[in-house]
């Protein structure tokens, strides 16, 4: 589904490549965990595999199309339907209920949201646990029902692939718990799951796990 090809990406005035001539392949309906310490590269290898970044050399084929040679518009459109990416922080409006931030991804220009959007929002929050919070704001919630919120955003437009970037790393034990569970449930319901952490217990729960150090996927 999809493949890195000795990708490559060095940050300006860096020692060393973040990201140094790596290969991977992730299959469909997979859930894999890449695990590394602080500068590892493994966030640098999540964005460029949902095309948040592009590598220096190499490519990133999904279903055997190159996305880093696409345009940015063709890249925007697959961030809009085939990606979704999860951060630790997570990145919701303060001043929006739980349900208007789910619709974000839904208010593009002046057209309003239809009622066919809203119920879409309204069932991702209920996928996620918090259909009865659709009215409250992210004050009033929990970091991980924030956090339930921000999957929920992500997935409204039928991603394929949920890149989730250390999801847990800002919640406390028994909630990062309760974010991983979810997770799983996703997929088991079919989608491709890439989460980066730091915690080899949460990485433990993917089907397959990679440890990465100075770029490179450790032996």
């Amino acid at each position: 589904m999809l493949q890195a090809l000795t990708v490559t990406k060095r940050y300006p005035g860096a020692d060393k490549a973040a990201v140094d001539n790596l290969s991977l392949t992730i299959q469909p309906g997979e859930f894999l965990g890449i695990l590394g310490r602080s500068g590892s590269g493994k966030s640098t290898l999540l964005h460029i595999l949902s095309s948040l970044i592009l590598p220096d050399s190499g490519q990133v084929l999904l279903r055997g199309i190159d996305i880093c040679a696409a345009s940015e518009h063709t890249r925007n459109h697959l961030r809009r339907t085939e990606f979704a990416v999860v951060f630790q922080q997570h990145h919701l409006m303060p001043y929006l209920s739980a349900l208007e931030n789910v619709l974000l991804p839904f208010m593009g220009g002046l057209t309003p949201v239809t009622a066919a959007e809203r119920a879409i929002a309204c069932d991702m929050l209920a996928r996620v646990g918090l259909a009865d919070k659709a009215a409250a704001q992210p004050g009033k919630l929990s970091g991980g029902e924030q956090q339930r919120v921000a999957i929920a955003r992500a997935l409204t437009r039928g991603a394929r692939i949920l890149f989730a970037d250390e999801p847990t790393g800002s919640l406390d034990s028994a909630t990062g718990a309760s974010i991983m569970s979810l997770l799983a449930d996703l997929n088991r319901d079919g989608m491709t799951v890439v989460m980066v952490t730091h915690n080899p217990e949460y990485a433990g729960q993917a089907h397959r796990i990679i440890t990465m150090a100075d770029g490179r996927i450790a032996a």
